[in-house]
């Protein structure tokens, strides 16, 4: 068979392949410190691309018909959820109630219509903290000339009672890579900005982006497909999770800011992109969002900003904030900042 879109190729099932059979218990009592995860080799097909576009509800052009680069590319966020999912490669997807706590991305180069990419993880850290079993996992997305697209690091509980532990106050600034404590809040009398480049302000809110994610499209961003049952896709295995109905994944968050972050920075983010994203309150399915940024810092060469540093966030409808995040990229020579009228 041909090299499929996935990690695992779902058309297998038909002939009594069960691809959990002889995995490990996701547990963190199985744990291998360092562990490799992977490699898995897939294609960024057209199905691929358009099925990310629907559950992110995502329908940028760049996508779909044609970029600056003369060709479709994928998402940015596109093979965030594989390497994420990596760990699937060692232990039973099935059996997995973990809970995705942090995920930090640098964006390398983007991934081409077509392109056959290989990914590959480690776990390369294991801790215990408040009673819960974290690991940490270092992962890598090369295309098929050898140039690195996309490298990882993410934390998560591996196994756990979602409905117990979710939002109970996760720390925000802990680490000198995440400066500054993520609020939501921006000065509401500066206009919006749709992009970076000239003009753009220190405290500028970016345009914000609203976005739902229905059971459809997190059952579709959580496997389904490939026959993964999980407190995202199915409502019994969620409310034995202690949770009322399935909640949208980390992950599929990270893929909201990265889409915010792409639509600012433009193509600069695809090779010069870096966001770390701490999910810290639960969403559930069906739940409004609202995905924004503010401006934090600029760099400056010869008049010209170069570079610009962000906090990002995700909030709920009740006004909680389910995801924070810091984020910077270059930014583009010719860019004017767009300014929208503030809301």
């Amino acid at each position: 068979m041909s090299v499929w879109r996935d990690l695992t190729d779902p058309r297998r099932v038909a002939e009594g392949v069960d691809w959990e059979a002889g995995l490990k218990e996701p547990i963190f009592e199985n744990l291998e410190i360092p562990e490799e995860l992977g490699p898995v080799t897939l294609v960024v097909d057209d199905h691929k691309i358009k099925r990310y576009a629907f559950t992110q509800d995502d329908y940028h052009p760049w996508h779909l018909s044609a970029s600056p680069l003369g060709e479709r590319i994928a998402h940015a966020g596109l093979l965030t959820n594989d390497i994420v999912q990596l760990f699937t490669t060692r232990y039973a997807a099935s059996r997995t109630v973990g809970l995705h706590t942090e995920e930090q991305l640098w964006y390398d180069d983007a991934v081409r219509l077509g392109e056959q990419v290989t990914l590959t993880g480690r776990y390369v850290e294991a801790y215990q903290r408040r009673g819960q079993g974290y690991v940490v996992m270092e992962a890598a997305a090369t295309g098929e000339d050898g140039r690195s697209l996309l490298r990882a690091r993410g934390v998560e509980i591996l196994r756990t009672v979602p409905g117990e532990i979710a939002g109970r106050g996760s720390t925000q600034a802990d680490s000198a890579a995440a400066p500054g404590r993520v609020t939501g809040e921006f000065d509401a009398s500066l206009p919006f900005a749709d992009r970076a480049g000239t003009g753009l302000r220190i405290g500028q809110p970016l345009t914000p982006l609203a976005k739902t994610i229905t059971q459809e499209q997190a059952s579709v961003f959580s496997r389904t497909g490939e026959y993964v049952r999980n407190v995202h896709a199915d409502l019994d295995l969620a409310r034995k999770a202690g949770l009322r109905i399935p909640i949208v994944q980390g992950q599929q968050q990270c893929g909201l800011v990265t889409e915010l972050l792409t639509r600012f920075f433009g193509l600069r983010w695809f090779t010069s992109g870096w966001v770390r994203t701490k999910f810290v309150n639960p969403v559930e399915v069906f739940e409004p969002l609202e995905v924004g940024g503010v401006v934090t810092d600029l760099t400056e060469q010869d008049g010209r900003i170069v570079a610009a540093e962000l906090h990002v966030w995700v909030r709920r409808a009740d006004g909680r904030l389910s995801t924070v995040g810091w984020a910077s990229c270059e930014v583009e020579e010719t860019a004017e900042t767009e300014p929208t009228n503030p809301t």
